[in-house]
C-alpha cells in the first residue's frame, strides 16, 4: 500500500443503503396513492434491471444520465408487477436515489479515510445526483467523480482511468472501493488496487457479496476495518 494515495468510491450498496431507503420510499408513495404492492420485490427488481440499462446505454450514441435510465426501468418493473402507480409518484422514485441513507459507519469512516487520502466518489450516479446524495448523507470526500465525466458507465475502463487521471495520480496509485467483485474485477483490470468492503444488508440477506479473486486484494468488514488495514 506504500504508493497508495487516493480512494475512489462506489457509492450504490458500498457508501449508501439503497434498498431499504428505496422500499421506504416506495411503500410511502404507494400509501399517498392508494396503491398496495409487494414493494421489497419491485425495489429489488429495479435494482436488478440496473446492470443492463447501464450496458444498454453503454452502446447508445448519446450518453444519458442515470435519472432517464432510472424512469424507464422504473416503468418496466412496474408494468410487469401489475402496479398502477402515477407519474408524480413513479418521479418520487427516481428522486429517492438522491436522498440514500448512508450506512452507520459510512460519516465516520470516510473521514477517518480522508486523514490518510484524497478521497472522491467514482459512481454511476450522474454529478448532479451525487452532490445531492453526500449533501443528504452528511458524509464527505475531497472530489465528487462519476462516470459521467467519462461519457459512460462502469465497468467501462475508461471510467476507473478518467477517475485517475483527474485526480493527478497513476492507476497504481489509486484504490478502488467497492462492495462489489465485479466493480473491483473492471478496476484492477486497468491497474487500480482493489478495496472490497462487505456489505451483508445491502440485499437485505444479511450474506455479502463475496469478494473477488484478485491479487493483493483487501477485503474489510466495513470502512473502520478499512482504514484500520490502511494505517488511517
Amino acid at each position: 500500500m506504500a504508493e497508495l494515495r487516493a480512494l475512489v468510491f462506489d457509492v450504490f450498496g458500498t457508501l449508501v443503503d439503497w434498498r431499504s431507503s428505496v422500499v421506504d420510499a416506495a411503500t410511502e408513495a404507494g400509501r399517498r396513492a392508494g396503491v398496495s404492492a409487494d414493494w421489497p420485490a419491485v425495489t429489488d427488481d429495479w435494482r436488478r434491471e440496473y446492470p443492463p440499462a447501464l450496458a444498454r446505454a453503454r452502446n447508445e450514441p448519446s450518453w444519458r444520465d442515470l435519472d432517464a435510465l432510472q424512469r424507464e426501468t422504473l416503468e418496466d418493473v412496474l408494468t410487469r408487477h401489475g402496479v398502477d402507480l402515477p407519474a408524480s409518484e413513479r418521479e418520487v422514485l427516481v428522486q429517492t436515489w438522491r436522498r440514500l441513507r448512508p450506512w452507520p459507519d459510512t460519516v465516520a469512516g470516510m473521514d477517518r479515510l480522508r486523514g490518510g487520502f484524497v478521497t472522491a466518489t467514482l459512481s454511476n450516479g450522474h454529478v448532479a445526483l451525487l452532490v445531492d446524495l453526500v449533501r443528504f448523507g452528511g458524509w464527505r470526500v475531497d472530489v465528487v467523480l462519476s462516470a459521467e465525466l467519462a461519457a459512460s458507465y462502469k465497468p467501462d475502463p475508461a471510467v476507473y482511468l478518467r477517475g485517475a487521471q483527474l485526480l493527478g495520480r497513476a492507476p497504481k496509485e489509486v484504490g478502488m472501493v467497492a462492495a462489489h467483485a465485479g466493480d473491483l474485477e473492471a478496476a484492477a483490470g486497468v491497474g487500480l488496487r482493489p478495496l472490497f468492503v462487505r456489505r451483508p444488508d445491502e440485499w437485505g440477506t444479511g450474506a455479502p457479496e463475496d469478494p473477488p479473486d484478485l491479487p493483493g486484494v483487501v477485503v474489510a468488514d466495513g470502512l473502520d476495518d478499512l482504514a484500520a488495514q490502511l494505517g488511517c
